[in-house]
């Protein structure tokens, strides 16, 4: 091991590979801050860049370095205008973009730059430890598990609900459930609840549904109450700084976060996306009532825990791509073809037969977490300036970035029409005080939801493997209490405060 480090170390220190990091972290970066472009589609388009350097481990540092690049860069568009183009970053909205309307979206990027910085690093680092063991407990989990897993996610619902919204929020998220069903079903490949639209036949696009329940509402809110948005977010933007007690009290949020990040990342069909979410709702769950009451609503927590998640994600999940050769996202199913196609094949082998790549691969996600971090933390205050353009100017921005994220994602007019629709009903909703967040993270986890629960129930003959598999109903029995906790919490504050009325 120490051998191959070292090998590795001597590689990814070379001035080539320093070079090829930095270009994959700035095509990334700002690849990430476009909404609507995402990881899986610059990583798809730099393959034949990437394979036309002839070299393995160049290729991977750099295709690597656009991947978390991305993620970092991601946080940008989610904060400045509510437009989430990557699903890891749809979390970042929650607390980022209010904190926007607040005048405090220099701190807010401060903030997410020096989250991703820790827990990309911090990943590296139990990367670095913990590959050969993690491999094999990545084995243990099944589609029984996964589904569980899914569970779990989708029972992080209360955390995204304001006060007396979560039957609200488990409306949005059954909604979000049913929509995943649209299209090629995962027990039979025949199109479902498609109203024989062709186009309907894969479902609807991510990138569509993002843009929709976000961004185009954010637009017509613009227009509809130009009084009520005509200041927000346009204030000082001069304060950049964290105070010290923000950086303490962000510090546990960040190490919590970097570990069960890390982790969530190792599991395939996991990533980036579940990690945001369960961060940002177990940080809710376990805050004060005072803290509570804050997220949603520009709190520095809530910013700092998906940012710090989805980073340390992004680095577990090589765990599988280089150890197992399971991918455990899109984003890393591209980065194994590009793998296979240059003749490199990951495996329980590759830290052994090729640990120039293995190891530089790793070495490289320091060096690109530091340039990542000094590349952004100059640029804070110029990429603020977006909120300098008067509101008038930005609407048609945020309606251009939002039809071409649409169109790019799927490469098809009717995106636009689905994008339309979906939009004008988010705005409908929003008015009505819907939570549009469940919606988002139901359709996100329906579809592998409804593909491991339809093994394991082929597998299994039916639902017995929920109390054959005890990890399976572990993770069950974590979501039931997610879902109890908040509701309980909620009936003994009212008991409470019912009780200090009395006394009074």
């Amino acid at each position: 091991m120490l051998e191959g480090m070292l090998i590795g170390l001597q590689t990814a220190l070379s001035l080539k590979m320093i070079l090829v990091v930095i270009g994959g972290c700035l095509i990334g970066t700002f690849i990430g801050m476009l909404p609507g472009l995402g990881p899986m589609s610059i990583i798809a388009i730099m393959i034949p860049v990437a394979i036309s350097m002839g070299d393995p481990s160049a290729a991977l540092i750099l295709l690597a370095g656009v991947y978390y690049g991305a993620i970092f860069g991601g946080s940008t568009s989610s904060i400045l205008l509510n437009a989430p183009g990557v699903a890891g970053t749809v979390a970042t909205s929650f607390d980022g973009y209010p904190m926007t309307q607040q005048g405090k979206a220099g701190k807010a990027l401060t903030i997410a730059a020096i989250a991703s910085f820790c827990g990309g690093t911090i990943g590296a680092i139990l990367l670095m430890i913990f590959a050969p063991m993690l491999s094999s407990v990545a084995l243990l989990f099944h589609s029984a598990e996964y589904f569980a897993l899914m569970v779990v996610g989708l029972s992080a619902i209360a955390a995204f609900a304001g006060t007396g919204q979560v039957a609200k929020a488990i409306m949005m998220t059954t909604l979000g459930l049913i929509m995943a069903t649209v299209g090629e079903g995962a027990l039979f490949n025949l199109p479902r609840f498609t109203m024989g639209i062709m186009d309907l036949q894969s479902g609807f696009g991510f990138i569509t549904l993002a843009m929709a329940m976000f961004a185009l509402p954010e637009a017509l809110f613009l227009v509809l109450k130009p009084r009520e948005m005509k200041d927000s977010g346009s204030g000082d933007i001069k304060d950049m700084r964290i105070t010290r007690a923000e950086a303490w009290a962000i510090a546990p949020v960040i190490g919590r976060q970097s570990l069960q990040g890390f982790f969530i990342g190792v599991l395939p069909g996991a990533g980036a996306t579940i990690a945001s979410f369960l961060g940002y709702a177990v940080e809710r769950n376990i805050a004060t009532k005072e803290e509570q009451d804050q997220f949603g609503k520009g709190s520095i927590k809530g910013l700092a825990a998906p940012e710090t998640a989805n980073n340390a994600a992004c680095t577990g999940s090589f765990v599988p791509l280089l150890t197992l050769g399971i991918p455990g996202s899109g984003t890393t199913a591209i980065l194994l073809g590009a793998l296979i196609a240059l003749n490199v094949t990951p495996g329980p082998r590759l830290m052994i037969d090729e640990p120039q790549i293995f190891w530089a691969v790793i070495i490289s996600m320091y060096i690109g977490n530091l340039v990542l971090l000094v590349l952004n933390l100059p640029l804070i205050p110029y990429i603020a300036k977006v909120l300098m353009v008067p509101r008038n100017y930005l609407i048609p921005f945020i309606l251009f970035f939002t039809l071409m994220g649409a169109y790019i994602g799927q490469n098809n007019a009717t995106e636009l029409l689905i994008l339309v629709g979906f939009g004008i009903c988010a705005t409908a909703l929003k008015f009505a005080d819907y939570p549009l967040a469940p919606l988002l993270i139901g359709f996100i986890l329906g579809g592998m939801l409804e593909d491991n629960f339809s093994r394991s129930m082929q597998l299994y003959d039916g639902i017995a493997f929920i109390w054959e598999r005890p990890m399976t109903m572990g993770l069950l029995v974590i979501a039931a209490i997610l879902i109890v906790l908040p509701s309980y919490r909620a009936r003994r504050a009212r008991i409470n405060q019912a009780g200090v009325a009395d006394g009074d």
